[in-house]
């Protein structure tokens, strides 16, 4: 049996370059990941299933179209796999900018890796990007990094990353999809220069999706702990935090004040 561990992960900055001809947006993103996400334990079987659990499980589809079996199937296709079972402890909300299935199809791979006892060439991570989306390749190296291109480019990371985060969702789902057709760009378009590194470009847009991100950031920014932004497409958001202690504390307020949303204090690993 292997047990994997899917990180949440968390966009401190991401530039939206422009969009390429075939389709794909250039990104320039640092990423980082948090002691809170999801959890995998596979063991093989005489057929693939999936148990899901956790406070978010209802929202996990059980079929094919799940992303690990999309993660099985493109494996797959480089190695004999067993079949598996597939035990989800659900606790990242879904669709909501930090990676929660791209983290399940990134731990996925990596305990089909082990289970099989196979390292994956490099040359395979761009297959990642484009058959199981952008976040798949930097979510399967889980370490704080640089992530270019459609994310199939990746880089060590050397700035300085905050001690602590505040987590913080509105439980509702903001399509990476939609955030990216409401920010209009045209094949081949670039994105005005902007000189401001700890920003994420696709903001405005997932404000128009889910006008509720709004609420979030304002929810954030009045417990004056440090820089607030949202991650990926939203809707969750972010404030940093100088310990985290403060970010204990920023989120136990949080969590009293919205019951209804989904807040956890987190340490960047």
């Amino acid at each position: 049996m292997i047990f994997e561990k899917a990180p949440a992960k968390i966009n401190l900055a991401l530039h939206v370059l422009g969009r390429r001809l075939d389709g794909y947006h250039d990104l320039d993103s640092i990423v980082a990941f948090a002691d809170v996400g999801d959890e995998l334990l596979i063991s093989e079987s005489h057929r693939n299933s999936l148990r899901v659990d956790g406070a978010f499980a209802e929202d996990v589809p059980l079929g094919d179209d799940n992303i690990i079996w999309k993660a099985w199937r493109l494996l797959s296709g480089h190695y004999s796999l067993p079949f598996v079972t597939v035990g989800l402890t659900k606790n990242l909300p879904v669709a909501s900018g930090i990676g929660g299935g791209s983290a399940d199809a990134a731990a996925m791979v990596r305990g089909l890796l082990r289970l099989v006892d196979k390292t994956l060439p490099e040359e395979y991570i761009v297959q990642f990007a484009r058959t199981l989306g952008a976040d798949v390749p930097v979510c399967f190296y889980g370490k704080a990094c640089r992530m270019t291109g459609i994310g199939e480019s990746i880089s060590v990371l050397t700035e300085k990353l905050p001690e602590a985060l505040v987590l913080m969702n509105p439980r509702v789902g903001c399509s990476t999809l939609d955030v990216f057709r409401r920010m209009n760009l045209m094949l081949g378009q670039n994105c005005p220069l902007n000189d401001e590194i700890w920003r994420n470009d696709m903001t405005e847009a997932a404000l128009l999706v889910q006008p509720i991100i709004r609420d979030v950031l304002h929810a954030l920014e009045n417990q004056y702990i440090g820089p607030v932004r949202m991650s990926g497409s939203g809707a969750t958001c972010f404030a940093e935090a100088t310990s985290f202690a403060v970010a204990e504390n920023a989120a136990a307020h949080l969590a009293l004040k919205f019951p209804q949303w989904w807040v956890k204090a987190a340490r960047l690993v």
